[in-house]
């Protein structure tokens, strides 16, 4: 395997070069081995992701090699082979010659006349034993099928790649296929983004919505106010994230200058994608509210939101709002020259209308029902503003309530029912249900996955969705534009965690929206995906690995010193291989057939393989000896049927650099549950637990769900109960504070007449806060 490493801001400013320039400069690859460029690899199937439309196996075979010649007639499609060309040297082996000639020989790229009907991003791609042609209508259909191209040659990483011959015939089956990244939670580079675009557009991804303003910050200069970012483009972190170490302020600050946001419209233009910009309108307004607070509706200064949940700051509805609103758009109108912009509309929870007597005075001045309709107003207003400025408006299906303005297009994310409705009344729609196609929310249930919500968003529920409800009837379905997923990023700090969380789920997502429904085949898609790996390898893309590697569930018996054991692959691979002997899997390892009966103490280590290779980076380890028998920790323990339906992986709050720990809670009453702990011989419980910042914004429906059992000692106390209404088995009081590193253990004995076997429920008590104990590890203390 062949690997190729740059800084990511190198690779992006050369993939700037090699996607979006206009000349066919020729990049070359040092990294190419001797024994690359003297083996050619034969490629066996089309490994495109997304499947195209059509594929027509024909006889022999083309090479490309260093000798090859890339040829284009005409302007545009000698952009797309200068493109093509740059790309390919810069992530594979390959550097290809290119000629402005007309001969058939070699790879051409031209444009022909479009078939009636026809979609402007449809291609042909003919490989033959005589070269290689790519011909579309239009110069995005031309980029669609160069990039198609690419994948057959980056998936093999050799400096002479044996096509087979073939016709692809090929068309999107949404317009709108889209990404959405969130800037204001957390902050990503001009860079980064690039590298994202240039992942969405070898994979036909076309659409770019960028979440630029909420509660915890405003990431889009505005001239005119330009105290948006100044203020709005910084907040305080919650707990001891948010200070130095000589106590002021941390602050976590980030906006795009105007001249940043178009050189990164101008750097998607170029691979053909749209971006939309979101401006959220009346809520999740706290960061312009505190930069602005005449644009508010509570008296007194605000600060750009540390919490992350649903916070009750609105715009002010009245006409000076309205007017600021417009000036706002004006710039955004200027810098996106694209047909869309998303006006927010969800979760604006309207306490502080309810409570403002001036707007319940302005609902009853405009003759409107209730503040639902006061929003309707508002975004009706805004939406006539973006029409006069040749623009369309689209926002959450929020805006459906109190009645769509006449134009929108509505985002489903509350499920598919919002969607249904709009296209059921007529409206344009694009599908982004968050149970579905919310890439914040976990891939598998490995402890190894990153900080997220564990509501588990896997490559096969995405891969499954299909974004056309069966419920429209075929006049409606038209009204189905496309599907987007939704990276929203409370819980996603760093650059790694991001890349972890959108790929290799973006590969689904591709498929999705570009394949047709009846083309789709998730076990051929498996099939595909090695490759697909490959390409994100070159891209320089650490996707993530927990999907690619193996899950364990194990059964205990402490009394025959023995563990079952039960291997899966949370994609669906089947060849698992594992070791018992300390040494790491290979492809002529044992093959997991059957669960394993081990005694402890045992080494287990397993690997997935495909066509021989490991799909992982590394192997799955674990540890089984007679001290796991007795400890579970956040990530094995269930959580308790009355912990509520919002279970978090919760980063901890220092140190303020560096990695931290992360916690499994529920965050409407934590507990946790062992369940079967066998209770022979033991004398005490032990329990290590943190103390994490309790930063959420709860709406007053939710607060009236938290739960916390009353605290009988002075901080409350680890309490410990045989089932979550049971009899108490061991409790502990609490300290006041945690350790210096955070953590507190604390040693619970175990009360006389305990059962054998017990489910332990296992709580915190009391309401501590800002703050709240969350459980790391738990252990049982025999009493020898």
């Amino acid at each position: 395997m062949i690997r190729y490493r740059t800084t990511t801001a190198a690779l992006a400013s050369a993939l700037f070069v090699v996607l979006g320039g206009t000349t066919a400069c020729v990049a070359t690859n040092d990294a190419a081995t001797p024994a690359a460029q003297a083996q050619p690899v034969q490629v066996e199937s089309a490994t495109i992701i997304p499947r195209p439309q059509s594929m027509q196996p024909a006889a022999g075979t083309f090479l490309v090699a260093a000798g090859t010649t890339v040829r284009a007639q005409g302007e545009a499609a000698a952009r797309v082979a200068a493109q093509f060309t740059g790309l390919l040297g810069r992530t594979t082996p390959l550097a290809l010659a290119t000629d402005a000639g007309k001969a058939e020989d070699g790879i051409v790229f031209r444009l022909t006349p479009a078939g009636a009907g026809a979609s402007p991003e449809a291609y042909a791609l003919d490989i033959s034993p005589t070269g290689i042609v790519v011909e579309a209508a239009s110069e995005h259909g031309l980029f669609n099928g160069a990039m198609s191209l690419w994948q057959l040659l980056a998936g093999q990483q050799a400096a002479a790649v044996s096509l087979p011959a073939m016709r692809i015939e090929d068309a999107p089956r949404f317009a709108w296929r889209g990404l959405m990244l969130d800037s204001a939670r957390h902050f990503w580079s001009v860079e980064q983004i690039k590298v994202l675009l240039d992942a969405m557009a070898t994979q036909k991804l076309n659409t770019f919505h960028w979440h630029l303003t909420d509660d915890q910050g405003w990431r889009i200069e505005i001239k005119r106010y330009p105290k948006l970012t100044e203020v709005g483009g910084c907040r305080v972190p919650q707990g001891d994230a948010g200070r130095k170490a000589d106590g002021t302020p941390n602050l976590y600050c980030g906006h795009y200058t105007q001249e940043q946001i178009r050189d990164v419209v101008a750097y998607a233009a170029a691979r053909h994608i749209t971006i939309v910009p979101e401006i959220d309108v009346p809520g999740h307004a706290q960061a312009a509210v505190a930069a602005y607070p005449e644009h508010g509706v509570v008296d007194g200064p605000t600060e750009p939101s540390h919490n992350w949940g649903v916070n009750p700051y609105l715009f002010n509805p009245r006409e000076e709002t309205l007017q600021f609103l417009e000036g706002v758009l004006a710039e955004v109108i200027d810098l996106f020259p694209g047909p869309y912009v998303h006006i927010g509309g969800d979760e604006a929870v309207k306490y502080q209308w309810q409570a403002s007597p001036a707007v319940q005075a302005h609902i009853r001045a405009l003759g409107l029902k209730d503040e639902e309709a006061l929003q309707s107003h508002m975004l009706k207003r805004l939406e006539k503003f973006l029409e006069e400025h040749d623009r369309k408006l689209i926002g959450w299906d929020e805006i459906i309530e109190g009645g769509l303005p006449p134009q929108a297009t509505v985002m489903s994310w509350r499920g598919i029912e919002g969607g249904i409705e709009a296209a059921t009344h007529g409206h344009d729609v694009v599908m982004a249900p968050g149970n579905t196609l919310y890439l914040d929310f976990l891939q598998t249930n490995l402890p190894d996955e990153p900080p997220g919500r564990p509501k588990f968003t896997s490559m096969q529920k995405i891969y499954a969705f299909d974004p056309v409800p069966g419920q429209l009837q075929p006049e409606q379905r038209r009204h189905v534009i496309g599907v987007q997923a939704n990276m929203w990023t409370e819980h996603t700090r760093t650059w790694e965690r991001l890349q972890h969380n959108l790929f290799p789920r973006m590969a689904a997502l591709a498929e999705i929206a570009w394949t047709p429904l009846q083309r789709k085949d998730y076990d051929d898609f498996l099939k595909r995906l090695p490759a697909q790996l490959q390409r994100y390898r070159a891209l320089d893309i650490a996707y993530g690995q927990t999907a690619l590697s193996v899950a364990m569930q194990r059964h205990d018996d402490r009394a025959g010193n023995r563990v079952d054991v039960e291997l899966s692959n949370p994609l669906g691979y089947g060849d698992i291989r594992y070791t018992t002997d300390g040494s790491a899997p290979t492809a002529r390892s044992p093959a997991y057939a059957a669960p394993l009966a081990l005694q402890v103490p045992t080494y287990l280590e397993a690997a997935v393989f495909f066509d021989g290779k490991p799909l992982a980076d590394k192997a799955s380890r674990w540890t089984l000896d007679a001290a796991s028998l007795l400890t579970r920790n956040d990530k094995t323990l269930a959580q308790c049927p009355q912990g509520g339906r919002l279970l978090l992986r919760l980063e901890d709050d220092n140190p303020t650099d560096g990695p931290r720990e992360n916690f499994d809670v529920t965050i409407f009453n934590p507990c946790w549950l062992w369940e079967g702990a066998q209770l022979q011989d033991v004398a005490s419980i032990q329990v290590r637990a943190g103390r994490i910042p309790y930063n959420f914004g709860l709406l007053r429906e939710e607060e009236a769900k938290r739960g916390f059992r009353k605290a009988v000692a002075a901080h409350g106390e680890f309490e410990v109960r045989d089932g979550c209404e049971g009899p108490v088995l061991a409790s502990v009081p609490l300290p006041e504070a945690a350790d210096a590193d955070g953590f507190i253990t604390l040693d619970a004995p175990l009360h006389s007449g305990a059962n054998a076997t017990a489910n332990l429920c296992m709580t915190f008590s009391g309401d501590t806060r800002p703050t709240m104990w969350v459980l790391k590890q738990v252990a049982l203390r025999t009493g020898d």
